[in-house]
């Protein structure tokens, strides 16, 4: 019996210390109680989101300013970014060589008169054919004509501007040799109080926008189309608004895409041919449910949050994503309006978990992050 009562003794004693420490944890305050964290009931809201697109700027008349005769440039007379008018001299061509044709071509044309008055007393008289007064003015023409083909090519050696705008890149200087046969321009006037900007769709977001478009034809849905906005290089959104006026309802087979072009104001001339940027059309959702971006979680390419389910219990709940607009996320299925969502701490948090829900408001977790637009 002796053996037998000291392990008696010592599981009596392990039995008594474990009795008495989970009194202690159950006597505890806060022990074994749901943890606590922020939560956001869904609304419904209107908002507008931004899908941006590539895009170039053009002025709305573009006319490439070429030599139409081969000669050194004498004079450049205008300067980059300069406005000029429709027949302005620009350039001006050397013309030395054609002077010295024009005094020859003029001097065979006044030789052919001569003959053309000597031969026609002659045939009025009878003592020579006809036939050669004919021959002879047949001459005169052609010495007009060529005299005429000369100081044509002097007055092209005075290179107007063929339309009003503003001068581009002045690609050829004084000294320089030209020809009409250049394949680069001497310099490019363009009208730039509006311009164009082409950007393209691919062909789902093309039928997509056309059909969340109101208007029966292309030609309505056109007029109907929302004002678009102009991000530029330096991220600034330029501050006139833009109108969809053409689309070429053509997919083009190397690129899949079909292109839009958007017409711009430009009174102050911030834009110019060439530049380039990115079309921001806008989409608009009306009374749609929202959650804030960081009261989601993404595992496998599905967006997840955790709703809270009865009073305290937080379920893990794949959600439908729409659209995402600034902070927060348009969605379709998974949550509606008046759910309760967990909006942080999901490392703590495990599904089916009980909680104690902490409500905040919607705008102080959404606006916590700077927009960024898609």
């Amino acid at each position: 019996m002796k053996s037998l009562k000291y392990p008696v003794m010592i599981l009596l004693t392990v039995v008594l210390l474990w009795s008495c420490n989970n009194e202690q944890q159950q006597a505890r305050p806060g022990a074994n109680q749901p943890a606590p964290f922020p939560v956001v009931e869904v609304p419904l809201r209107t908002v507008t989101g931004y899908t941006s697109y590539p895009a170039s700027i053009e002025g709305t008349v573009n006319s490439a300013v070429r030599a139409k005769v081969a000669g050194y440039i004498t004079a450049v007379l205008i300067d980059e970014g300069q406005r000029v008018r429709k027949g302005q001299t620009l350039f001006t061509l050397e013309t030395q060589a054609l002077t010295q044709d024009a005094g020859a071509a003029k001097a065979n044309v006044a030789a052919a008169e001569v003959e053309v008055n000597k031969l026609k007393p002659l045939v009025e008289k009878g003592i020579i054919s006809p036939v050669q007064l004919e021959t002879a003015q047949a001459r005169l023409a052609q010495a007009r004509a060529a005299y005429n083909a000369i100081t044509a090519n002097i007055e092209y050696a005075t290179i107007k501007s063929p339309i009003d705008g503003y001068v581009g890149a002045i690609n050829f200087r004084q000294g320089a040799l030209v020809s009409p046969s250049d394949p680069t321009p001497l310099t490019t006037v363009a009208q730039i109080d509006q311009v164009y900007a082409y950007f393209s769709l691919n062909e789902r977001d093309y039928l997509n926008f056309l059909q969340n478009t109101e208007g029966k034809t292309l030609t309505e849905k056109i007029r109907n189309f929302p004002p678009v906005a102009l991000q530029l290089v330096n991220g600034s959104i330029y501050q006139e608004e833009g109108r969809i006026e053409t689309v070429t309802g053509q997919v083009n087979k190397a690129t899949g895409t079909v292109t839009f072009r958007a017409t711009f104001p430009n009174p102050n001339r911030l834009l110019t041919n060439g530049n380039s940027g990115r079309v921001r059309v806008p989409r608009t959702f009306e009374d749609v449910p929202v959650v804030p971006e960081t009261a989601t979680f993404e595992q496998q390419g599905i967006v997840y949050v955790y709703k809270v389910v009865g009073d305290s219990v937080a379920v893990t709940t794949p959600i439908g994503v729409v659209e995402r607009v600034a902070n927060v996320i348009v969605v379709n299925e998974g949550v509606a309006e008046g759910d309760k969502i967990v909006t942080s701490g999901f490392g703590r948090l495990r599904d089916n978990m009980r909680i104690q829900p902490q409500m905040v408001p919607f705008d102080s977790v959404a606006n916590t992050l700077e927009v960024v637009f898609k």
